[in-house]
């Protein structure tokens, strides 16, 4: 289906373009959210009629993204979840997850802003996009532990993953002594030379 784009669609294109798309696409998402017209003649006549009007209410859209961006940009999000020893979590962090934790910081953004590449199922610091406007997106960090200690370490950039199976690893060592017999139990030095003093 050939359409005429009212605003611009990343991956399409810009106001006024005439681009051909699955018709799917067009009538269950562009033309509902009137993101979109058919295009015929009777449309192309309309839109050409109006073209200044609506590059003028997409501009002043625009300007009141940019305005907002200032209070969205380069915010962090502190999400506390429950994970397995792996970091895997039971279950994932969703949009409305991060929509609530920036409204709670006066960002004032809604659900359809927010775009997750993937799902976020493990610990970690994640940049995720937010759409302001067409035009206009911004990037956020949303910082997901199992405690608020832990979000910390991971905002300075500390692996925390890591950092505990280090810890794990350094545990227990044994003696080691490279002349003993096969099946010879090794004995600490110090207590082999208290032994021969005596």
């Amino acid at each position: 289906m050939d359409i005429i784009l009212l605003e611009r669609v990343e991956k399409l294109g810009a106001i006024g373009d005439v681009v051909s798309v699955k018709d799917g696409y067009a009538r269950n998402y562009l033309l509902p959210n009137k993101k979109a017209l058919r295009a015929n003649e009777k449309n192309k006549k309309v839109f050409e009629a109006n073209r200044a009007k609506i590059e003028a209410d997409n501009a002043e859209r625009r300007s009141s993204a940019e305005a907002h961006s200032g209070n969205v940009e380069g915010k962090q999000v502190v999400l506390i979840r429950a994970s397995s020893n792996s970091g895997q979590l039971y279950g994932s962090v969703s949009v409305r997850d991060i929509v609530d934790a920036l409204n709670e910081q006066g960002a004032e953004v809604s659900k359809q802003m927010i775009v997750l590449e993937r799902p976020i199922k493990t610990i970690g610091v994640f940049d995720v996009r937010v759409n302001l406007h067409p035009e206009v997106s911004v990037t956020i960090k949303v910082n997901v532990a199992r405690s608020p200690d832990e979000a910390d370490l991971q905002s300075q950039g500390v692996d925390v993953m890591a950092a505990m199976f280090e810890q794990d690893v350094s545990g227990f060592t044994e003696a080691y002594d490279p002349n003993a017999e096969p099946g010879e139990i090794a004995v600490e030095e110090d207590v082999a030379e208290t032994e021969e003093e005596a």
